[in-house]
């Protein structure tokens, strides 16, 4: 049996706008409800006797009553949730889990990102499921009122992969939660804190969320059950198809077997690539060089819509015979914002190699002291902004001396990992 301590048991909450009484009315009417209960999943029967299945963990039960609490001081609030600029499936599932969440709350919250979706499977996702995410340009950024929500949302990043960041703060928009499983990329104050490095992907913690009672999925529920679709999605693919999931990914993907929709993901994964794409990673094997089994490759100038191509260039890569880590890497032009970026992924099958660890070497620190990358186990990325280089590239001598030093520079970078003794810039 679900215990689901819902908003509607807070119904007869008054709030004194005196600070310190609002603080202790509010802490007064937590003790008074029925914490947050462990759900019991689906019985088998071991040794003749009755065997529960794994519940969320301490920690992770621990996390839910902090998300709760929250959540409960920010009732009929208007928050902004913001991804990175490229949102993959774990991203974008688990802003719309938050999103129903809060909606408990009486809380309205708004999924946005500055970049696009490019690749085939999340463009696929959205639309399949009618995902409630907007992009937001720099520029239409401009137009827009910021001063109208309360406070702002992190998930599966932690602002270093976000053009919005900035834009948001300069409103003085505070940030209220922060729930990510990548290693920490920086230091970001929030209300409410969940990184957990050691999880594989932010939608097994969503999914410890929803077993915990934030949110009781309801198969009857159409939009239910194309959320529990997105955060199977999103698992499946930062876990590599759950090759790379621990008891936790497992337990989280046995919960969500129960709700989501087999056909709707089929229908998701079927999505086929793009003749762009196709050339990209055409591209990737015509430039690549292998040293010490890591395969390396620039892939020149890309359309800001094809940016995911990169990390699928990168998985192509990493499948060749003799080589357990690929790098590709390509200079993004999003024409818009006359913006240029240097964005690459990594893909490995090698247990020992950190790709966190390895970018952040790698490409270091901005003045600012933000790592330009990181990542987790299996797979990691970086973008290195151009900066006062940008543009220009209507002459195609320029564009390709450009390209050509950049090449170099990050090839010097990573090769000085792969192999020191190796030099590609020769003096």
């Amino acid at each position: 049996m679900y215990v689901n301590s819902s908003p509607a048991q807070f119904e007869n909450l008054s709030f004194n706008k005196d600070i310190n009484s609002e603080d202790l009315q509010l802490d007064q009417e937590l003790m008074e409800l029925p914490a947050l209960t462990r759900p019991s999943l689906p019985a088998s029967s071991v040794d003749n006797g009755i065997h529960l299945s794994p519940r969320p963990t301490s920690l992770a039960m621990q996390k839910s009553e902090e998300l709760q609490k929250t959540l409960l001081g920010h009732r009929n609030e208007r928050h902004l949730v913001i991804l990175q600029d490229f949102p993959d499936p774990d991203a974008l599932s688990c802003a719309w889990a938050y999103q129903l969440i809060s909606q408990q709350y009486d809380i309205k919250c708004e999924i946005v990102y500055a970049g696009t979706l490019s690749h085939q499977e999340n463009i696929a996702l959205v639309k399949l499921t009618n995902l409630p995410a907007q992009r937001w340009t720099m520029q239409s950024l401009k137009s827009k009122d910021l001063s109208c929500y309360h406070g702002f949302v992190l998930i599966d990043n932690q602002g270093t992969t976000s053009q919005l960041l900035s834009a948001v703060q300069s409103y003085g928009v505070p940030l209220l939660v922060l729930v990510d499983h990548h290693s920490i990329q920086t230091e970001m104050k929030s209300e409410f804190t969940d990184i957990r490095p050691h999880v594989r992907a932010t939608a097994t913690i969503f999914t410890q969320y929803l077993q915990a009672g934030l949110l009781s999925l309801d198969s009857s529920i159409n939009q239910h059950i194309k959320c529990a679709t997105a955060l199977m999605h999103g698992l499946r693919s930062d876990t590599n198809r759950l090759m790379q999931a621990q008891e936790e990914d497992f337990m989280a993907a046995a919960y969500l077997s129960k709700f989501y929709d087999a056909q709707l993901l089929n229908a998701i994964l079927q999505a086929n690539r793009s003749k762009r794409v196709m050339d990209v990673i055409e591209r990737s094997l015509k430039n690549r060089i292998v040293q010490n089994n890591f395969s390396i490759a620039g892939v020149g100038y890309l359309r800001y819509d094809d940016r995911d191509a990169i990390p699928q260039a990168a998985d192509f890569l990493v499948t060749e015979e003799n080589v357990h880590t690929a790098v590709v890497y390509g200079i993004v032009h999003d024409e818009d914002d006359e913006l240029e970026i240097v964005i690459g992924s990594l893909r490995t099958t090698k247990l020992t190699l950190d790709p966190d660890e390895f970018i952040k070497e790698a490409f270091g620190q901005d003045s600012a002291g933000r790592f330009f990358g990181g990542g987790r186990t299996g797979a990691g990325g970086f973008e290195i902004p151009m900066g006062f280089l940008s543009g220009g590239n209507e002459n195609s001598a320029y564009a390709k001396m450009k390209w050509e030093v950049f090449d170099a520079q990050v090839k010097q970078k990573l090769l000085k990992l792969v192999n020191p003794k190796d030099n590609p810039i020769q003096s």
